[in-house]
This record gives C-alpha cells, structure tokens and sequence, in this order.
C-alpha cells in the first residue's frame, strides 16, 4: 500500500498545523507495518529541521515539482499537477492533511482523505482579510466534495463541518482527535533546563503560552491578568508574532519569543508553572494538550472546544474576565491547593490522544477506503 500526504507544513510549519502532520506520519510509521509505504508531496524541501523530524528509512520519500518552479508554479503543482504524479507513483489513498485536496482526485480515481481542522474564517471572519476568507472557504468546500472520508479533529470541528459544510456530509465525518509528540511528556535533564534558560533569558516563575500572537488568542488577556499576579510572576509567551503583540509587550514582566525550535520548546514547557491559552475560539488546541503532557496545570477560555482539549480538570474562564483569569492563575501556581491532583487527573485525561491510538484510527480509516 502507498499512501500520499501533503507535506507542505510537515516541511514549513513550526507548529500547528506542520506539527500535527509530523506528529501523525511518525505515529504511522511507528506502528510498523512494512506493507505501507508513504510519499510526502511537498512543494519544496522547506526547512531542513523539519523535514528531518520525520523518522523512517526505505518506507518513506519526500516528493517535489521537477525542476526548479517559481513560487506560482508550486502553487499550481500542489493544487492541480501533483495529481499527475500521484498517479504515475500508482497512490492507492492520498491525504490532505491541511484542510485541501489537489483538483481532479476523484476523476482519477485516487481515493482521499482530507483532514479538517477548524472553520474559524467562517464562524469569525473578522479575523482574516476578506479575500482569504474566499479563497479559504472555496478550498473547504471542493475538500468535502473531493474526499471520501473527512476527518474531524475535534467534536467541535465535527459540528461545524456540518453546519456549514452541509448535513449531507455528516456520514462522511470521522471524529479522530490530535495526538502530541512524546518529547513534551519526557524528563528534561537540569542542565538542559538550564541552558535553555540562558539562552532565552527566562524568569525564574512564568505562566506560558504558546501559540500565534494574534488578536483571535486573546493574549492580552493573560497579560492583564498576570499584572495582577504577585511580582515575581512572568508571562512567557512563544510563536509567531503580529501587529496584535504590540498591545502586549508593554511591560518587562511579558516576554515574547518567536522562532523557537522543537527541541527548545520542551524544555520552555518543562520548566513553566502554568499554561494559559485564552483564545476566544480553536479548533481543538494542540498545546494545552503538550502543556498536560509536560506536567502543567491549564487556564483556558470558554466559548469553542478548548474543553474538549484540556478535560473536566483544567480551568476555563470567560475570554472578557480579567477578575477569572487572575483568579484561575492564582489557584494554578505551585503551592496552590489541588494543583497537583488537578495535574495528575489531567494527565490521565489525554491518554486518549496518545500517538498509537490515534494514528490506529487513521490507519483503519485508510483500509476500510481500500
């Protein structure tokens, strides 16, 4: 069997999206099957760091454009001409792990998958720029046309696939959750905490963040409460940065750092005392789950799936409530009573998630296409 995956944020993206695709091909590849092979379609070799987290010898090939195509060439290759090269690759399955599938699959032949993970240019345009809100919801729907199966990778998502997708794709949705890569939940040794410390100069005691800085996750919030919080506190918040993280960094207490590598990020987790994740809407919300995986209690907003992430034991607040979040952050710092038991129930909580479990489900999903 060979099955055909977009790597385009395997090989480009940081986080989101480019972790979600490495964290499931490796899990496939894991689970030792050597009757699969996997072809990693990507439009250029992106970043050698990550492209190499992806494990595996003969059973798997990284696959590009011939030649040395300008940025709009690859962008047509991914979207139409790839599906040429799937087929004289003789793909039995392809699947778009971003949201979109190449025109012309099913003409072809080539059964798909495709894997949804949030309609927020639907359900919040304000904010996107209008024209990628198009282009963003004509990619969605030729997807959920295009595909056999949908994944879903939260109940959440599953919900609005239907409302704004339509009911008469609902049987084509299978709800199969994020798993998280194994280094967030293995020991860290001190002096690898250490340097890591100095080499992003970090407080003593942090509440972090990871994520996007951007206006939809609500950072400011955090900000405002961690303010309020006992002076010695600090907010550490990692990802990419916006014009929305100018109305944050306006106090010595909040760090934002941008361009950290996998490698780092671990040890920045291990060594927090609270993860905050105030976004006002998620499709599923991957990092309060590497954030439990690390050992953190969570304080995370209402009013999307974030529930559904970080479990009955974590702590949710209204996206508008300074008085909530500060007071949620007080009872998530070490000391704090039932911290450690809030911990060890959340950790139990996202067993479900593990790696195996859910790159089982998408195997099984693969063979019943087959």
């Amino acid at each position: 069997m060979i099955i055909g995956l977009d790597a385009k944020r395997i090989v480009r993206n940081g986080t989101g999206l480019g972790s979600y695709g490495r964290t499931l091909v490796n899990d496939l590849i894991r689970m030792g099957d050597s009757h699969v092979h996997f072809r990693l379609y990507a439009p250029d070799e992106g970043l050698d760091e990550l492209r190499e987290q992806i494990i595996g010898d003969g059973n798997v090939q990284f696959c590009y454009p011939s030649g040395h195509p300008s940025s709009l060439r690859k962008a047509w290759w991914r979207s139409y001409s790839v599906v040429k090269d799937l087929k004289n690759d003789e793909i039995d399955l392809y699947h778009g792990l971003s949201g979109e599938l190449p025109i012309g699959l099913r003409k072809k032949g080539i059964p798909s998958v495709v894997t949804i993970h949030d309609l927020i240019f639907l359900r919040h345009p304000e904010y996107y720029h209008w024209l990628d809100t198009k282009i963003y919801e004509w990619k969605f729907r030729h997807a959920i046309r295009e595909a056999d199966r949908i994944i879903a990778i939260s109940e959440r998502t599953r919900q609005d696939i239907i409302e704004f997708g339509g009911e008469q794709y609902a049987d084509r949705i299978e709800l199969i959750y994020q798993s998280f890569a194994p280094r967030f939940s293995s020991e860290i040794k001190p002096e690898r905490k250490a340097q890591v410390r100095e080499k992003y100069k970090l407080p003593q005691r942090y509440v972090l963040n990871v994520g996007t800085i951007e206006e939809r996750k609500n950072l400011a919030l955090a900000a405002e409460a961690v303010e309020l919080l006992p002076q010695d506190i600090h907010l550490v918040a990692v990802g990419k940065q916006t014009e929305y993280a100018k109305k944050i960094a306006h106090d010595e207490r909040i760090h934002l750092l941008s361009g950290v590598p996998d490698n780092d990020l671990a040890a920045i987790y291990a060594m927090a005392e609270v993860f905050v994740y105030p976004s006002r809407y998620e499709g599923f919300g991957i990092p309060i789950i590497e954030a439990i995986a690390a050992g953190l209690p969570v304080v995370a907003c209402t009013g999307s799936c974030l529930e559904e992430a970080g479990g009955p034991h974590s702590l949710y607040v209204g996206p508008d409530n300074v008085i909530e979040m500060t007071e949620a952050l007080k009872m998530s710092l070490r000391g704090a009573r039932g911290r450690d038991e809030r911990i060890r129930k959340s950790r139990e909580y996202i067993r479900k998630f593990e790696g195996n479990d859910v790159a089982g489900q998408v195997a099984r999903l693969y063979h019943s296409l087959l």
